[in-house]
């Protein structure tokens, strides 16, 4: 039976491994998107400047392993098989859950899913215990639960969300006010102090959090009393109006700031309590330093100092990240590889042997944090999945339009409506003055670049990506010296979108769907906690009844279920750079157009082609699930269209002076194009409803009809393709000239099918198909001879 325990501590070390790789991939949102979304610094530079962060905030996280082993349950109430079961499934749904919102997108916080998953395991194993004991009820639960802790965690998610979101905005517009979007020209004296409170803000955060729960937070650099016993009772009394059991206490619960020697007479002060007793003079005195240094750097060595602040403040972020969340990944395996040392050390029985020894503190070996760091740093350099999450996020925060991810809702647009609202109410009150002086610092540059060019414009300036990182590490030390519970995530994420909504990055235009992504991430965030609970509750109760051999089926399970997310996610990546794509067209003159709208026409017309031949040899089958594959390929089509004519706006903006007849060119192409894609819409979801409602089956003479029509259309589309592949214009007028061939032969099967009808048909559901099918079969060729007609026209002049 040992045995089971120890492949147990084996399988835990490799979910460790797992976790660290999916973790990352979540979290290196956090500390990313602030230097990539401005720009500021190249990608490389971005990435070690992350990776020393993290190596540094690995190897000094050794005392920030508790909440695993004594945070959320009560340690001493469980046994050592108990505890090894809510190890093993904490671990087994925290790397399942974290890879599934890592699929998604969408960044969700290692911490709140790994205290939740605790909270979820013991809170089953409690039940079971409680239910196998007569003398126990539900009521009993509070003493093998912290519910003080877990409703801690619980307030700082919720205040957490709220005050970074308000902060952030409230900082950003006063920031905006004092150095506007023009800061590069403002004075050198300017730019020193902000970077002089950025830079204080920051380094202190990286102090707070760097030293946090290491040795080095404990090394004594101050006594502040020293006389005898007696004397120090008095003073203790006098100074903290202490009794003798208070200085005792004083001693226990404040270790990391003070030393208590009570014996010796002495209160000697730790570098953390320096740090948390001194912090006005500290921050007032770095101020001064980083505010001098800023200014010799701007007016001396001629050094951009907010490129400075970003790369500080990424490193700071990457080093909080690595210290505070690598608990959330390899804090369980390390917890149940503790307490199989002291069970095998014990001798007692598994089921019998108390783990007390979980509530005093261990450090966890150097070596293992080591290691934990380099797989994080690898896991940040090679994963395209933290870089797919991060997108999410500065896209959300992008200064003007872009490829909105998130449709509309209700609630996002009650939110838009409402702040419309508020915004006109202070409109009135605001005093013209004031309103001029703030329309006028919060106007945006406008940047002239070649036409000849193609630019990747930042998503944001790097005032804001500097305010992100600034309020982010404020708040964080904040909470830190407060002991106050917080996701990393939750507040850098938050600070972000408030930063962008004081910016005005969400106009009118993209408001709706800024709001609508927001409020989906945090309502990911609150399913994150509830699914981690219930999944974790249930996992535990599955191997406490099925043993080891339910464990070995729970890791089969979840190893195929991360392969198979492995595997659709780089195949979806592989299909969406193999699929033809369109393209916006990013030429100034009509020729540039016209060769660019000829690679859209043959994308299209190929992808047409496809869907179309898939539709009909999927009714042919009667198979629903081509059919659903059909629709989904229209979906997509449809969307690229309506991208493309979003983007007509800028498109006309490009063109040359000379080249402005462009425009009626390309709207009428993408106006063709959409009358396409509206009628292969019309041709999947008839075709799609008819199987899916269980409706009869077409009959034979139907289906041969309408292969011969799809092996038809297939010729012309073949034609089609080929002639704009090959650049022979010239072949467009004998291609329009068999339209008419092709319309004959759709309307003779309409005939049949009306000959049909009236003798020997009886399914009204397939007559109905079957015209719906053939009616827009010939508005798609009328389409698609539409723009082969105002395509050569413009071509030939």
């Amino acid at each position: 039976m040992d045995n089971i325990y120890i492949l147990m501590i084996a399988a835990l070390a490799i979910l460790a491994i797992a976790d660290l790789v999916v973790g990352v991939s979540n979290d290196a949102v956090n500390f990313l998107n602030s230097a990539i979304g401005s720009k500021a610094i190249s990608f490389r530079t971005i990435m070690i400047v992350a990776s020393v962060g993290i190596a540094a905030g690995a190897i000094f996280s050794s005392g920030l392993m508790e909440v695993a082993r004594k945070g959320i349950f009560v340690p001493g109430e469980f046994y050592f098989d108990e505890i090894m079961i809510i190890f093993m499934a904490v671990m087994i749904t925290d790397i399942l859950l974290l890879d599934f919102f890592n699929t998604l997108g969408m960044p969700t916080s290692t911490t709140v899913s790994i205290v939740f998953e605790l909270l979820g395991a013991a809170v089953c194993i409690a039940l079971i215990k409680i239910g196998a004991d007569a003398n126990l009820t539900v009521a009993d639960l509070g003493n093998y639960i912290n519910t003080k802790k877990a409703m801690e965690i619980i307030s700082g998610i919720l205040l957490s969300v709220v005050v970074a979101f308000s902060v952030g905005a409230i900082v950003q517009f006063f920031t905006r006010m004092l150095l506007s979007f023009d800061f590069e020209k403002k004075a050198k004296w300017v730019g020193a102090l902000f970077g002089g409170v950025a830079l204080t803000a920051i380094l202190y955060f990286i102090f707070m959090k760097g030293i946090k729960g290491t040795n080095y937070a404990k090394i004594v650099v101050d006594t502040i009393y020293s006389g005898s016993p007696e004397q120090l009772l008095d003073w203790a009394n006098s100074y903290f109006s202490a009794s003798y059991e208070t200085v005792k206490e004083l001693a226990k619960e404040k270790k990391d700031l003070f030393k208590v020697d009570i014996e010796a007479g002495t209160i000697d002060l730790t570098l953390r309590g320096l740090l948390e007793t001194y912090v006005l003079p500290i921050v007032a005195v770095g101020f001064v330093i980083c505010s001098l240094v800023s200014y010799v750097l701007t007016a001396v060595f001629k050094i951009n100092v907010y490129k400075l602040i970003i790369a500080v403040g990424t490193f700071a972020l990457a080093l909080a990240f690595a210290g505070n969340d690598l608990v959330n990944f390899i804090g369980v395996p390390i917890a149940a590889w503790q307490s199989y040392e002291a069970w095998v050390a014990s001798g007692i029985p598994a089921s019998e042997f108390s783990m007390n020894v979980l509530s005093s503190k261990v450090d966890t070996p150097t070596v293992l944090l080591f290691v934990a760091g380099m797989i994080m740093v690898l896991t940040l350099w090679f994963s395209k999945k933290a870089r797919y999450v991060a997108e999410t996020e500065i896209n959300l925060s992008r200064e003007g339009e872009s490829k909105e991810r998130f449709d509309s809702n209700f609630l996002s647009r009650g939110v838009v409506r409402g702040t419309i609202l508020i915004g006109q109410g202070l409109n009135v009150i605001i005093p013209v003055p004031m309103k001029k002086y703030l329309d006028k610092q919060f106007t945006k540059k406008v940047v002239q670049l070649p036409k000849s060019k193609t630019f990747e414009m930042p998503a944001f300036d790097m005032v804001r990506a500097a305010v992100n990182l600034m309020v982010a590490g404020v708040l964080i030390s904040i909470a830190t010296s407060m002991k106050l519970p917080l996701s990393t995530t939750y507040v850098t994420f938050m600070v972000a979108m408030g930063t962008s909504l004081a910016d005005r990055a969400w106009g009118t235009e993209s408001a709706v769907y800024r709001v609508a992504g927001v409020l989906n991430v945090i309502g990911g965030w609150f399913f994150t906690a509830i699914s981690a609970f219930l999944a974790a509750a249930t996992i535990a109760f599955l191997i406490n009844l099925g043993g080891p051999v339910m464990i070995a089926v729970l890791l089969l399970i979840a190893v195929l279920l991360l392969i198979r997310n492995t595997v659709n996610y780089r195949n979806k990546v592989k299909a969406e750079k193999a699929e033809d794509s369109l393209t916006k067209s990013e030429s100034g003159s009509i020729q540039g157009v016209i060769e660019e709208s000829s690679d859209n026409i043959k994308s299209f017309i190929k992808r047409a082609s496809k869907i179309y031949s898939n539709t009909m040899s999927s009714l042919a089958k009667y198979d629903l699930s081509d059919l659903k594959k059909s629709k989904k390929g229209v979906a997509k089509l449809d969307a690229e269209v309506e991208g493309l004519r979003d983007n007509i706006f800028y498109f006309i903006k490009n063109l040359d002076d000379s080249s402005v007849g462009a425009s009626n060119f390309y709207i009428s192409i993408l106006g063709y194009l959409q009358d396409m894609s509206q009628s292969l819409e019309y041709i999947t979801k008839a075709s799609h409803k008819h199987v899916n409602n269980n409706h009869k089956k077409l009959r034979f003479n139907q289906i041969k009809d309408l292969k011969q029509i799809e092996q038809e259309l297939n010729d012309l589309f073949g034609q089609i393709k080929d002639a704009f592949s090959n650049r022979e214009f010239e072949r467009i007028d004998v291609i329009i000239n068999e339209k008419q061939v092709l319309f004959e032969k759709v309307n003779d099967k309409i005939n049949r099918q009306i000959e049909r009808t009236r003798s020997e048909e009886s399914s009204p559901k397939n007559t109905t198909l079957y015209f719906g099918l053939l009616l827009e079969t010939k508005d798609l060729i009328t389409a698609t001879m539409n723009l082969l007609t105002t395509y050569r026209d413009h071509y030939k002049n």
